[in-house]
């Protein structure tokens, strides 16, 4: 059965960095559009970063571009988030997601909702104190 195992999460200060990993295993997801989601307390789960099968096309939402990175490694069925100047507001817990669907192209644009994504990590923490 297929998985997706989130680290790298962690405590830091305002303005430091950090570095997610999602390994995927039982499966490979190589051609398919993965993404970052988070949840901070008592909000809803929002779209971070998303990227496609290729690793072509990446989307961010507007509160983190500039400061994150999503990439991919298709040979080690992995993506990453590379987080810098990070925020209180950063603060939150964050899903590896991957969209199972079968696309014509690894250079489809990555779906930016979460309903697209059918396999789902257990999350990480990720604490920026002030």
């Amino acid at each position: 059965q297929a998985q997706l195992v989130e680290s790298g999460g962690g405590l830091v200060q305002a303005g430091g960095s950090l570095r997610l990993s999602c390994a995927a295993s039982g499966r490979t997801f190589s051609r398919n559009p993965m993404a970052w989601f988070r949840q901070a307390p008592g909000k809803e789960r929002e779209s971070v970063a998303a990227i496609s099968g290729s690793g072509g096309i990446t989307y961010y939402a507007d509160s983190v571009k500039g400061r994150f990175t999503i990439s991919r490694d298709n040979a080690r069925n992995t993506v990453d988030l590379q987080m810098n100047s990070l925020k209180p507001e950063d603060t939150a817990v964050y899903y590896c997601a991957a969209d199972s669907r079968i696309y014509s192209t690894t250079n489809y644009p990555p779906p930016l909702v979460q309903r697209a994504y059918n396999y789902w990590g257990q999350g990480t923490q990720v604490t920026v104190s002030s």
